[in-house]
């Protein structure tokens, strides 16, 4: 059976959401993760809970008592978590290399060329921006 690899401090689709929320909303208690998650996906309590003890774990949140309930919130930002990702994804799938993720979109249709030619003006401007 193949899997994550040990010690992998990937995020589960359920831990995204949550982090999303963190992301979204702030520090937050478990109640308030628990009511902001995606509608349709209603968890208990104890659920919730326990993710966010589990992203405790891993690092991915950090927590303070207020009263008598933690408080979370993210220890990095999204662009750097979804960064992260991403390049773990490229390495994994694509051995490394953007330039194949990029024709794996085009080639599936996720994304079309004048869509990429867009994008490429916006980061050659960004670019000249940043210069001055």
């Amino acid at each position: 059976m193949v899997g994550r690899k040990k010690g992998t401090n990937a995020l589960t689709p359920l831990e995204l959401q949550i982090m999303q929320v963190l992301w979204s909303e702030g520090p937050s208690n478990v109640q308030h993760v628990q009511k902001s998650l995606l509608p349709g996906n209603e968890l208990a309590y104890n659920t919730v809970q326990t993710m966010l003890n589990v992203l405790h774990r891993k690092g991915r949140v950090g927590r303070s008592l207020e009263g008598r309930a933690f408080v979370y919130s993210p220890v990095a930002s999204k662009e750097t978590v979804l960064g992260q990702a991403v390049r773990d994804l490229v390495e994994r799938m694509f051995g490394g290399s953007s330039e194949e993720l990029v024709m794996s979109l085009v080639k599936s249709r996720q994304v079309d060329l004048e869509r990429i030619a867009d994008l490429s003006r916006k980061m050659a401007q960004e670019r000249g921006e940043q210069d001055e």
